[in-house]
């Protein structure tokens, strides 16, 4: 297909046929784990062995993932048909902790749809949201479910998170290592409410 022509709305179409649930894509990545592989182009060891790291991470947050009371009441009061199309691929450490969240916000509304479709094999929708020019992942759209319209969009991070990784990058020019477990660190004590906050301020 010549993704040259296509309309936006031609490229979200065809992204959604592809699109997956949230329970097949957490198959998806239990198969994978089992194979010894990873979703994406590139299929190196390091990528394997995060594929293998961000299952625990996911089986953990499907678990012990909490949304209060507070946050539940306006989740459940937005009455608005949306669509959350999410950009993805199961190698992505941001993705790991932030998708079971998503999960747990959509199942509180019928009205969300909670879809997922991979960054490789869905380039030409990559494409068109890119973070800083960049294939930055996780990228959740937010659709009108009636039109594909895009709404809003969020991702590859909380906005907590965005502004830890802008800052940091700003004093040292790069990520490190040392930074990066820093982070995880930060989403384990942050337990995905940053992530239900800014889901939330999107249903407004």
């Amino acid at each position: 297909m010549n993704t040259d022509t296509l309309t936006l709305q031609d490229i979200i179409s065809e992204s959604l046929k592809n699109s997956m649930t949230y329970a097949e894509y957490r198959e998806l990545v239990i198969k994978l784990v089992e194979e010894k592989s990873t979703t994406g182009n590139d299929k190196t060891d390091a990528l394997v062995e995060y594929t293998l790291l961000n299952d625990r991470r996911m089986r953990r947050w499907d678990k012990t993932a909490k949304v209060s009371d507070a946050m539940k009441t306006k989740i459940e009061n937005s009455d608005k048909k949306v669509t959350w199309l999410v950009i993805s691929e199961s190698w992505c450490g941001d993705a790991a902790h932030i998708m079971p969240i998503i999960n747990k916000v959509a199942e509180l509304n019928d009205a969300i749809d909670y879809k997922i479709v991979l960054r490789d094999e869905n380039e030409a929708l990559m494409d068109q949201f890119l973070t800083n020019g960049g294939k930055s992942i996780p990228k959740l759209i937010m659709l009108n479910s009636e039109t594909n319209t895009v709404l809003d969009t969020f991702g590859p991070r909380p906005t907590v998170a965005t502004k830890m990784v802008q800052d940091y990058k700003a004093e040292h020019g790069m990520l490190t290592p040392e930074f990066k477990e820093d982070l995880q660190r930060w989403y384990n004590k942050d337990k995905g409410q940053s992530t239900i906050e800014d889901l939330v301020n999107l249903l407004k």
